[in-house]
């Protein structure tokens, strides 16, 4: 499920070196932001590129299509991520992502006083998309004698080789606490411990050691994804997790107190269905992503979907009405990986419109929206 943060993670995937690159197109609206949605920094956008600011695009092959470079000149693109076919060696996806960046500095890009968010899925051991480190497995982390220092150094190698090519986010770690051998999780290594007490400080090991890298981690996937089984997918096809609300917060949740406590930049959260904290997939659901981490957990930082083609959100329409429910939700960014730059371009028109006709209130859309920037300001 490309819940393994939209690294599509078919985590069982060797490492492959991977370009960098964007997607998108469409002409920018003409309608401005409001003077009195602008926060102090923040530079003038129409409502369709404050709407692209909050989409993360992707693209097929080695080579950014030219629609999406239009795009990232005009304003309209908040980052890109990076797959396997994407990169064929470390040199060809840095040339890639040097021109993803001299497109962001164009003159006709209000907001090119902000780096792209530049990410991929370099958790360690089979899900890498570049070569090198981290080599190994949160799990073989967990089992090692030296396990802190082992996620220490994984977070480090993950930043140093990330900064290497000119990435800035890594969707990882894994923050969830995987239940039984073999499962979802575990069958691929991505689970540090059965036991939510070495998830959460091996998890804040690597947090900080890849942040001080210069690199932005994204715990994944709230509230958690280590009671699903092996078959339980959200890539294709819906999962519920019937999980008590005292299991999901005192096991699931613990992880991610610390890795707020510790400052995480991102937080990835899931497509699965938790019956007990709300009605909806997490990442759709209010309740979860407004009450249970922002509002019960008090995390002020930056959210973002995990891939919103997945098989698991066919109940809810179009890549546009996907867009639309996560970011009522309450998520400020929005990832498509699909390898189209169309779909890109759907969710921010969606957001746009959800804008302009009031579904998505101004208040909260700019608050999204700031949080974005802030990350972005931070970023190399």
């Amino acid at each position: 499920m490309l819940a393994a943060t939209a690294t599509s993670a078919s985590a069982g995937q060797a490492a492959a070196a991977r370009p960098r690159a964007r997607a998108g197109a469409s002409a920018a609206r003409s309608v401005t932001r409001p003077a009195a949605a602008l926060a102090a920094g923040v530079p003038k956008l129409t409502v369709q590129q404050m709407a692209g600011q909050r989409v993360i695009y992707s693209y097929p092959g080695l080579t950014p299509p030219a629609s999406l470079l239009w795009l990232i000149r005009h304003g309209d693109v908040g980052g890109v991520i990076f797959f396997g076919q994407n990169i064929a060696s470390e040199a060809q996806v840095a040339g890639v992502i040097r021109e993803l960046d001299a497109a962001n500095a164009s003159t006709l890009n209000p907001a090119r006083a902000y780096p792209l968010l530049l990410m991929t899925d370099q958790e360690g051991g089979e899900v890498r998309r570049l070569p090198g480190a981290p080599a190994l497995s949160e799990k073989q982390i967990g089992e090692s004698r030296y396990a802190s220092e082992e996620a220490t150094a994984a977070g480090k190698g993950a930043a140093a080789n990330l900064r290497g090519v000119g990435m800035n986010v890594n969707l990882a770690p894994v923050l969830d606490v995987y239940r039984q051998a073999g499962d979802f999780d575990d069958q691929y290594g991505r689970s540090y411990s059965m036991n939510p007490q070495v998830v959460s400080y091996l998890g804040s090991d690597f947090i900080k050691a890849q942040q001080a890298g210069g690199v932005a981690a994204t715990a994944k996937h709230f509230p958690g994804l280590g009671a699903a089984a092996a078959d339980q997918d959200t890539d294709t096809g819906p999962v519920v997790l019937n999980l008590s609300a005292a299991t999901i917060r005192g096991v699931d949740e613990l992880p991610y107190k610390a890795a707020i406590a510790d400052g995480v930049d991102l937080i990835m959260v899931s497509w699965a269905f938790y019956p007990a904290l709300g009605g909806r997939p997490a990442g759709l659901s209010p309740a979860i992503v407004q009450g249970e981490l922002r509002g019960r957990l008090g995390y002020k930082g930056v959210t973002i979907t995990d891939a919103l083609e997945a098989g698991g959100l066919r109940a809810y329409g179009s890549i546009g009405n996907r867009a639309l429910l996560a970011a009522e939700a309450g998520m400020d960014l929005i990832l498509c990986s699909g390898q189209d730059a169309a779909e890109g371009s759907e969710a921010r028109d969606s957001l746009a419109d959800g804008y302009k006709d009031g579904k998505l209130g101004a208040p909260s859309f700019d608050a999204a929206l700031n949080r974005v920037l802030a990350l972005r300001a931070r970023l190399p």
